[in-house]
């Protein structure tokens, strides 16, 4: 397949916001009907795709994280591909090789996993670092470059990577540029009773393993949904609180590094993205304050003597949103009774 064909059509359907909260609510109602009982995880994992990022879903074994990506990538009607990390996996293995054609007597580029208009990167904490890396240009620039061609990705193209935190022998910890390109870093949590029952009852119900899910759109919607979050709008005051919030973590007395300015970006992206999921054409510090946790907690590394603690980056993450002033937006003006002092959370 040619580098042209791969690509989607460069004519993006115009899409009102009421008509990509609509189709982002839909996305969600189909992947629920898989992935039971994380809709606000769910969400998150949406409104970073919206966002045009990558996430990196880290919980226990057997809570849907393979499933919720599988879910995403039918709903959105995009090309699914899976690698498998594992010790021996080689960066040839995910980003294709050149393989000598005796029909043509040349050599021709066999695309690899990464090809695809979403990956899932199942257990990427189990590959070494070399293989690794071989995502950084995959995943920030839409490329990949072998033996000095360079091959444009799929547009749209997505990476839902999972890490295990359990069963640490075996693994490599993620380096600190990997972890910077991840949009979000989410976890799903055990689920409630009713819901694990609802799981059970679903999977007689269905009397097969397997879960389909039915396409809402395919990879032009989705660009015309990515396309709408640009139209978003973030007050001045608003983009000032997400660098706030990241320089915030910087000075953090539990905290050895705090998040870059590619953190602030991301915050404001991803809560654009928040935001049109939710309904609006303009972002409200809750929006920001919703994404916040998962966009920066995976990039704040915590001080080596407080490994044995209970600090951790979602925690810095918690205590930076206690301690930044909650910028009054004109919306939070407009809400005040007049005369009446700043509400709660405000200051």
């Amino acid at each position: 397949m040619s580098d042209a064909a791969r690509d989607t059509p460069t004519t993006v359907p115009p899409l009102s916001n009421e008509e990509a909260t609509r189709l982002a609510a839909e996305v969600l109602d189909r992947v629920g009907q898989a992935v039971v009982g994380k809709r606000p995880a769910l969400a998150l994992v949406l409104a970073a795709v919206l966002a045009k990022g990558h996430v990196l879903i880290e919980d226990f074994p057997g809570l849907g994280k393979t499933l919720a990506a599988r879910s995403f990538a039918q709903a959105l009607g995009l090309d699914f591909a899976r690698a498998q990390f594992t010790p021996d996996l080689l960066p040839a293995d995910l980003t294709g090789s050149y393989v000598y054609d005796q029909r043509t007597s040349e050599f021709s580029f066999r695309p690899g996993p990464l090809f695809a208009g979403l990956l899932l990167a199942d257990e990427i904490n189990r590959t070494p670092p070399k293989t690794q890396a071989a995502l950084l240009e995959a995943m920030q620039e839409g490329q990949v470059t072998v033996e000095g061609e360079t091959h444009p990705l799929p547009r749209p193209f997505h990476v839902l990577a999972t890490a295990n935190p359990v069963e640490y022998e075996g693994t490599y910890p993620l380096p600190e540029a990997q972890l910077d390109r991840f949009l979000m870093r989410v976890d799903f949590g055990y689920p409630s009773a009713d819901e694990e029952y609802d799981v059970v009852a679903r999977r007689v119900a269905r009397q097969r393993e397997e879960v389909v899910v039915e396409p809402v759109t395919d990879a032009a919607g989705l660009a015309g949904l990515q396309a709408a979050v640009e139209r978003v709008q973030v007050d001045e005051s608003v983009g000032r609180y997400c660098v706030a919030l990241a320089a915030a973590t910087r000075g953090h007395a539990e905290a050895l590094t705090g998040a870059s300015p590619r953190g602030s970006l991301g915050l404001v992206l991803a809560a654009r993205a928040w935001a049109l999921v939710r309904g609006r054409d303009y972002v409200v510090p809750e929006d920001v304050k919703a994404v916040a946790r998962a966009v920066l907690g995976h990039r704040v590394t915590v001080r080596p003597e407080l490994w044995m603690t209970s600090a951790s980056g979602p925690r810095i993450i918690d205590s930076v949103l206690a301690s930044v002033p909650t910028p009054q937006t004109l919306e939070r003006r407009d809400l005040q009774p007049q005369g009446a002092g700043p509400g709660p959370g405000q200051r």
